[in-house]
């Protein structure tokens, strides 16, 4: 499948996503990520969008910050937790800590959500208060009649909050300093990248993870660059379960005509279990057949207590008979689910590969002339 995990032709432990194919698009704390996706069974495609700048070339939050020091601000306004921290350790490096300390402490300082808030009282700060939908608009619409003729600081989250920004200037601050603690930079692999959207487009994937707002628009640019755009929209708006951490992360899908699952607190873990509770409820396909139950979880069929994990083209054909319960699926519907160009000869040869991987080739029926169907 990836460089990150391949299919076979046996099973993988169990667990509850098992046999289920999940990307994971972050770079910063994808590990934590794929070891709590993999402990629960899942094969993970670990392709990073976006990957951050080092601190070193941070010469651009340097200078934002120097100018923040002159401004001496009356309201900071921060977004993240990470983005805070990063900041704080970047201003110290360079011998600027201090200094930004004692602005701070001189600022009424309001937060976006729980983490940034805790992240600005672990540095010492005390925040005046906190966005009661964790949203950057929330945060912002409640400050605005406080603003005119005041200097404020926005740190923002990486892709610009320029709606944000807009407000706060049409509250008539006297004077608004953008700062972005951490740039998103292009992957250091972009073959990865590439990987991920040909296993997207393909239907090779059950499930799509974001852990930030950025990812999600290097993606689709991504998939524009590609020519491929047109694809990915399609299978995350249908096929493919696309789980977002949060409502910022959120929004750039939701732009885009796709709808995420959203876990109700806006953390890894929550995010973890929801995506655990769809796939149970809706991911797996099942159907009574005269060798017994069968059912489809992700990539592995089981049936009579054995699984077998099907390839990509295998499982597009296997859907589809699943999904017709028994009913026939014509050549013509089939053949459509194999590469362009594909011969009568090629579908056969593909259902004889397909009932090769099966637990039991009697699954599919041949049905003269007209198609194949499960053996329902």
């Amino acid at each position: 499948m990836s460089a990150t995990a391949t299919a076979g032709t046996g099973t993988r432990i169990g667990g509850a996503l098992a046999g289920f194919r999940i990307a994971v698009t972050s770079q910063r704390r994808s590990a934590e990520l794929i070891e709590a996706l993999e402990r629960r069974g899942a094969q993970v495609l670990h392709a990073p969008t976006l990957r951050l700048a080092p601190l070193a070339e941070d010469a651009e939050l340097l200078a934002g910050t120097r100018r923040m020091l002159r401004l001496r601000p009356e309201y900071v306004l921060v977004s993240t937790a990470y983005g805070f921290r990063r900041w704080f350790e970047t201003a110290e490096a360079v011998g600027l800590g201090d200094e930004l300390a004692e602005v701070l402490r001189a600022a009424r300082i309001h937060v976006r959500g729980p983490k940034a808030l805790g992240a600005v009282r672990a540095l010492g700060f005390e925040a005046e208060a906190r966005a009661g939908e964790e949203l950057t608009s929330t945060m912002v619409a409640g400050l605005a009649p406080l603003l005119e003729g005041k200097a404020v600081v926005l740190q923002h989250h990486g892709i610009g909050d320029d709606e944000a920004a807009a407000t706060l200037l049409e509250a008539g601050t006297r004077e608004l300093l953008r700062i972005s603690p951490y740039r998103w930079v292009p992957p250091e692999d972009a073959g990865k990248l590439e990987v991920l959207l040909r296993a997207l487009c393909s239907g090779s994937l059950d499930a799509l993870t974001f852990t930030s707002a950025p990812a999600v628009v290097a993606l689709l640019e991504a998939a524009r660059h590609n020519g491929c755009h047109a694809q990915l929209l399609e299978a995350l708006q249908s096929t493919i379960c696309t789980v977002a951490v949060g409502p910022v992360t959120a929004a750039p899908l939701l732009e885009a005509g796709i709808s995420p699952l959203v876990p109700a607190r806006h953390r890894m873990g929550a995010m973890i279990h929801t995506l655990v509770e769809h796939l149970g409820r809706r991911g797996a396909l099942e159907c009574a057949t005269v060798l017994g139950p069968c059912q489809l979880r992700g990539d592995t069929v089981h049936l009579g207590g054995r699984g077998r994990e099907l390839g990509p083209g295998q499982l597009r054909i296997f859907k589809a008979l699943l999904e017709a319960g028994g009913n026939v699926v014509s050549r013509g519907t089939l053949a459509a689910l194999l590469p362009d160009g594909s011969s009568d000869h090629a579908l056969d040869m593909a259902v004889s590969r397909l009932r090769g991987a099966l637990p039991d080739a009697r699954l599919v029926s041949t049905v003269v002339k007209r198609g194949y169907r499960l053996n329902a």
